[in-house]
């Protein structure tokens, strides 16, 4: 396969519904063969004589391809084309409404593959949300890394967002409902006492409010 029927695969893929939270990785990083160290996704013989042999070389090379981003995206290179795209809003907005649609980022629950899919990391109230988009929930969270987010403001701490400088408080009216259920349970109680009449139940309607 040429440079160029490389690169254009890498755009293509890039480009599919689905894949917009990847970014396209620089053709001379793919070619360093110490960047691919350690990756050796490459289908097994027992596939050659498979049906659907072109699908498992497809999803192979979309896991290699994922692979090689998620320490792609790490180095400076990497993380300038992913921070145009979090600039862009490409990854979407923050659900948290006292987040004021911030952006967010990809971010991986866990380093291996097949272990759970992408997620959104929130940089301003710092928490993950499931992608809104349900063509993103097969997206493996190992092709982003689970540090990914961290290091990209580490190495732009400007570009962090400042905490909400407001939050949710839950008010109950409980209290108040507790105030007043004394006072018309013994009412109520005592209008009842004097329906039935009877000097006993002239002294419970002395002692029941006593006792709220």
């Amino acid at each position: 396969m040429s440079s160029s029927e490389e690169v254009s695969w890498i755009s293509w893929f890039c480009g599919l519904r689905g894949y917009e939270f990847f970014c396209e990785v620089d053709e001379d990083y793919i070619q360093v063969k110490f960047n691919l160290t350690g990756l050796n996704v490459q289908p097994d013989e027992e596939r050659e004589d498979n049906p659907n042999q072109s699908d498992l070389i497809e999803q192979a090379a979309e896991m290699l391809y994922g692979l090689i981003q998620a320490r792609y995206i790490l180095p400076n290179r990497g993380i300038a084309q992913m921070l145009e795209k979090y600039q862009q809003a490409d990854f979407g907005y923050c659900p948290h409404v006292y987040c004021e649609n911030q952006p967010m980022l990809p971010v991986g629950l866990s380093d291996i593959p097949g272990e759970a899919m992408v997620k959104l990391y929130c940089p301003k109230c710092m928490d993950v949300y499931t992608p809104e988009s349900l063509r993103h929930h097969h997206t493996d969270g190992a092709y982003f890394g689970t540090g990914f987010p961290h290091m990209l403001f580490m190495v732009h701490p400007e570009y962090r967002p400042k905490r909400p400088a407001s939050r949710f408080v839950p008010r109950s009216s409980l209290k108040w409902l507790n105030l007043l259920t004394p006072s018309l349970f013994s009412c109520s109680f005592g209008i009842y006492l004097r329906l039935i009449g009877g000097d006993w139940a002239q002294w419970l309607t002395l002692v029941i409010p006593a006792l709220w």
